[in-house]
């Protein structure tokens, strides 16, 4: 299965964390259309959702994510979306 261009503009943007209204200001699509691929590629595990954690500073992995609400997430690629992307 192969990439479709919008798959892969966003996975392009995620190489590093990046919050879903960072995603919007960069990929040129509606906001529930690029909400609408990132959980199909969740589900696909090419990428991984992220919480900001106040007490330890940092990101952490969820697995439960409120789809109405994707501007309280952040995002990654996985290697799995790596491995996609670079079309291996």
């Amino acid at each position: 299965m192969e990439l479709t261009p919008l798959q892969y503009e966003i996975l392009d943007k995620i190489y590093f964390v990046e919050s879903f209204k960072q995603i919007l200001n960069e990929v040129n699509s509606p906001a529930n259309i690029i909400a609408d691929e990132l959980k199909n590629m969740m589900v696909k595990r090419w990428v991984q959702v992220l919480k900001y954690d106040d007490k330890l500073k940092d990101y952490v992995k969820t697995e439960i994510y409120d789809a109405d609400n994707m501007q309280d997430y952040f995002f990654l690629i996985t290697k799995e979306g790596l491995l996609k992307h670079n079309g291996r």
